[in-house]
């Protein structure tokens, strides 16, 4: 990701990013008492960087968030993103660093789900609403060996 990311369209959204980045974390992690990170996909179609402020939780060294999208019926540009490039760069704090994103399987989903929903009551709420399963996306540190391998024979 060699371009300058593009923030979030909504204003309130890319506030915070703007607080978040230019005091490493310091301003910004947490959103009404709740953690949060900045995530960079690679735009599905553009090519483009698209970052975004997400509410996170922890599970050991992987980090989790949710494609909520508030509870609409349609999933996050960021998660459609995500799906078509894993690779990502993460921001929590100071700490920058890339990453591959997955939504969490079936089995991981409920456990993951009540982590993300403790932190962020409103997720039910939003679950609630939605005509669809709201996803749980798993991030862990560093390039995938598989992506890797598949693009080293592209």
């Amino acid at each position: 990701m060699s371009h300058e990311p593009i923030d979030s369209p909504t204003t309130w959204v890319a506030d915070h990013i703007k607080k978040y980045v230019e005091s490493d974390g310091a301003r910004g992690h947490l959103f009404h008492g709740a953690p949060t990170l900045l995530i960079t996909t690679t735009g599905r179609r553009s090519g483009l960087p698209r970052r975004t402020a997400l509410i996170y939780g922890r599970d050991g060294e992987r980090y989790l968030v949710v494609a909520s999208n508030g509870g609409a019926d349609d999933d996050p540009l960021w998660f459609h993103n995500l799906l078509a490039q894993p690779r990502v760069r993460v921001q929590v704090g100071a700490d920058v660093f890339d990453a591959v994103a997955r939504p969490a399987t079936s089995d991981e989903r409920p456990r993951l789900w009540e982590i993300m929903a403790g932190i962020w009551p409103h997720y039910t709420g939003y679950q609630r609403k939605a005509a669809r399963e709201i996803p749980v996306v798993v991030i862990e540190r560093g390039p995938s060996r598989a992506h890797d391998d598949l693009d080293e024979r592209a």
